[in-house]
């Protein structure tokens, strides 16, 4: 008599029978990359931290530390990021993106509060690194090298440390001790700062450092020529922003027109508004869709009552007033003058009109190539001169913080490869963890909770902080409404659902479980299940 296949007719156990056998496909536990992460310019491993976050309590300082692997300005971030993350946050397909931003700057904020560190934790290297510009460009550079090992020289040609974000991005965006404190955590590392040490003569101080990396701002405003009478107040925003921070006060009268239609011109017409302009209007030849600010920026400076001329540009100014154009929008969309002349009141004309790099420091550097105001680099952010990097506002890259950090890390790792005659480790790009393969019935409904702002009052008449930080219920709340996108967050639901018996628990960090293949069939149901996607079916080899 035949015996039928896999029924144990001996005494013990059916698991006799290892019936993985029978698979033709295998279950395995991958990491997807969370959108989020993908998006973030400064590499952070977003998703990482913040399943560290939803523990609260010593998860904080986790997940802080996960961030300080990428990014050593969590507090800052957490208020001048325009946060590309949440624009690619899965649940923004569900209900409402994750506010990673805020959860970042109460974790940044904790780790001021309660003064948490980092350290050098490697030998040092008797490599000298030097940076020139102290902005978040050269400042996340000099971090990451001094992580490294290696000694790190930073002279920065103005009078404090930061770069755009103290000279640029007003305080009512960025609280001064924030940043102070930020800044002083990667000094504490070992970097030397030399203030008011502009380099103009790069050659002459290559010779003494094993590396150079070039991190000067865009602190420079562009100019355009606007017929002006004798009587006429034009200043620049970037000059006005600055002499602002170093306790300049700029006389605008009451009555301020600004021309551009950027974040920078935004906060030059707010910065009027507090500094007792009773009107703060902003000129710009393009439509509101078509103005490069963003879209949290516009809605603050309009809800602070700064007025907005769209398709307008300015042809002359005088005393107390300014001609202006209506324009009109071509086939292409780029606005065409209409002829139509008009006069608008306005004591003074503040341009904001973009910002340019001062590159003097480069001439007679050898084999160096400067384009349309900026310089080439590699995929390694070296230079055409050996040894000299670049990031930041000088390269051809967007202009912005958190692209800025991402630059100082990227080519920290790259010039300690260059010193250590090393390849750089290639990064691995894991598939996406798109929408689709997430099965967000599992998630509870959860809506965001939305940070608070200063009341318009106070946001008229003084520079404190308009957007308020959460406290630590809304940011736990707000840190457990990631979906983990790709990534086994411990759920249990393979172990659960498995019909075979097969996943086995390890509870071990960063091994949550093992498929047993003896066992595994190959059914694919744990995939089916999973809610992140974090495990996909891979054909076996027979």
């Amino acid at each position: 008599m035949e015996k039928p296949f896999a029924i144990t007719l001996d005494i013990g156990s059916s698991r006799a029978n290892k019936t993985g056998s029978w698979r033709t496909e295998r279950a395995v536990y991958t990491n997807r990359m969370p959108p989020c992460n993908d998006a973030c310019p400064a590499g952070e491993n977003i998703q990482g931290w913040l399943y560290e976050g939803e523990e609260g309590g010593a998860g904080y300082e986790r997940a802080w530390r996960r961030i300080m692997e990428d990014n050593p300005f969590p507090a800052i971030m957490g208020r001048v990021c325009y946060h590309p993350c949440e624009t690619a946050c899965n649940r923004g397909q569900l209900d409402e993106a994750v506010g990673i931003n805020s959860v970042e700057r109460f974790v940044g904020d904790e780790a001021i509060r309660q003064g948490w560190t980092v350290s050098v934790d490697v030998p040092p290297t008797g490599r000298h690194v030097l940076v020139v510009g102290a902005g978040p460009s050269g400042l996340s550079a000099a971090y990451h090298l001094a992580r490294r090992g290696h000694t790190v020289t930073i002279r920065e040609a103005g009078p404090m440390a930061g770069g755009m974000m103290r000279f640029g991005i007003p305080r009512y965006r960025l609280s001064r001790d924030v940043l102070d404190a930020e800044v002083r955590r990667i000094l504490d590392l070992g970097v030397t700062l030399e203030l008011d040490a502009k380099v103009t003569d790069l050659m002459a101080l290559k010779d003494e450092y094993d590396a150079v990396f070039l991190a000067v701002g865009a602190q420079l405003g562009r100019r355009t020529y606007i017929p002006a009478g004798s009587a006429a107040h034009v200043l620049d925003a970037v000059d006005m922003l600055r002499d602002l921070e170093t306790g300049e006060k700029p006389l605008l009268g009451r009555k301020v027109a600004v021309y551009g239609g950027g974040n920078t011109a935004m906060d030059a017409a707010r910065t009027a508004k507090r500094l007792g302009a009773s009107e703060a209007v902003v000129v710009y030849r393009r439509t509101q869709d078509r103005a490069p600010a963003h879209e949290s920026e516009l809605a603050e400076a309009e809800d602070e009552g700064v007025l907005f001329k769209w398709l307008t540009t300015i042809k002359q100014v005088d005393a107390g007033k300014l001609v202006v154009e209506r324009m009109e929008l071509d086939d292409s969309g780029f606005p065409q003058p209409t002829g139509e002349l008009d006069e608008l009141d306005a004591d003074s004309l503040v341009l904001a009109l973009g910002q340019e790099t001062d590159l003097s420091l480069l001439d007679g550097v050898p084999g160096l190539v400067v384009d349309d105001g900026v310089v080439a680099v590699g995929p390694d952010l070296m230079t055409g001169c050996p040894g000299i990097f670049a990031g930041g506002d000088m390269v051809p890259y967007e202009r912005s913080v958190t692209v800025a950090i991402g630059h100082g890390k990227r080519a920290a790792r790259h010039i300690d490869a260059w010193l250590s005659g090393a390849a750089p480790e290639p990064v691995a790009r894991p598939a996406p963890a798109t929408f689709d393969t997430l099965n967000t019935w599992y998630y509870a409904d959860a809506p965001r909770s939305h940070r608070a702002v200063l009341d318009r009052a106070r946001r008229e008449s003084t520079f404190d902080e308009v957007v308020l930080g959460h406290d630590e219920s809304t940011a736990l709340l707000e840190a457990r409404r990631c979906m983990s996108c790709g990534n086994c967050f411990g759920c249990d639901n393979c172990y659960g659902v498995c019909p075979d018996n097969a996943v086995i628990k390890l509870g071990r960090p960063g091994e949550s479980y093992l498929i047993d293949l003896d066992y595994c069939k190959g059914c694919g149901l744990c995939v089916a299940e999973c809610p992140s996607g974090a495990i996909q079916m891979f054909p076996e080899e027979i």
